[in-house]
Order: structure tokens, then C-alpha cells, then sequence
């Protein structure tokens, strides 16, 4: 058993989107799987981008947005909604709301997502 202390889940941040990496590479052993919540202020953009190795479900609690797909494409996604993206899809995210969008993101392989933001705190 792992048992992930809510002291050790490290908050990565861009302007306008906080992620909580809840399991992690910083904070597990597990070799399967990275578990995120993210959340997006209104008007906050992930930009569209793509992951040569994973897949990754995202399960949509709070708010209503768009995903951003390729070739320009845009879809609603809002609180209940699930979506899977196969590794190499074409995915981002605007929150065109008035209200927060928060989701849950699992990834697997795990991916170590520092890369993608400014600042880590603890």
C-alpha cells in the first residue's frame, strides 16, 4: 500500500490554472499512472498540445468549457463529461465561463508534468 499524505501533492501553476498532481512521480512509486486535478479560472487556456506516449482520461467535475482538438476543432465539455484522449491526440482546454472549470486528469503511462508550468509549490 502507498499512502499519499495531502502534504506531499505538489501544485504546479500557470496563470489562471493551478494542477494538484494527487499521484505523481514526486510522490509515488507507481509506474501506471499519474492522477491530477485541475483548475481553471475563467478565461484560463491549456493550450492544445499532445503526449507521444500516454493516454488520458479527463473526467470533468465543475464548470462547462471547451476542449481544444486539432485542426482547430472545439468541443463543449462540462461537469459529467469524460473524454479520452489516445497518446498523440491533439487536446487543450478553455474555460470560456464565468465560473471555475475544475477536472480530473488520469495519465498513463505517468508523466511528470513540471515541464509544462512556471511554478511549484508544495
Amino acid at each position: 500500500m502507498e499512502f499519499i499524505n495531502k502534504d506531499s501533492i505538489i501544485k504546479l501553476k500557470n496563470t489562471g490554472v493551478t494542477s494538484k498532481q494527487i499521484i505523481c512521480p514526486d510522490n509515488s512509486n507507481s509506474d501506471r499512472v499519474t492522477i491530477t486535478e485541475v483548475h481553471l479560472e475563467p478565461g484560463a487556456v491549456q493550450s492544445r498540445h499532445s503526449h507521444e506516449y500516454s493516454e488520458q482520461i479527463w473526467y470533468a467535475l465543475k464548470g462547462s468549457g471547451k476542449l481544444l482538438l486539432a485542426e482547430d476543432g472545439e468541443m463543449t465539455f462540462t461537469a459529467g463529461d469524460a473524454v479520452r484522449f489516445e497518446q498523440n491526440d491533439i487536446h487543450g482546454l478553455h474555460n470560456d465561463s464565468d465560473e471555475e472549470f475544475v477536472y480530473i486528469s488520469v495519465t498513463s503511462p505517468p508523466i511528470d508534468f513540471s515541464y509544462a508550468y512556471k511554478d511549484k509549490e508544495k
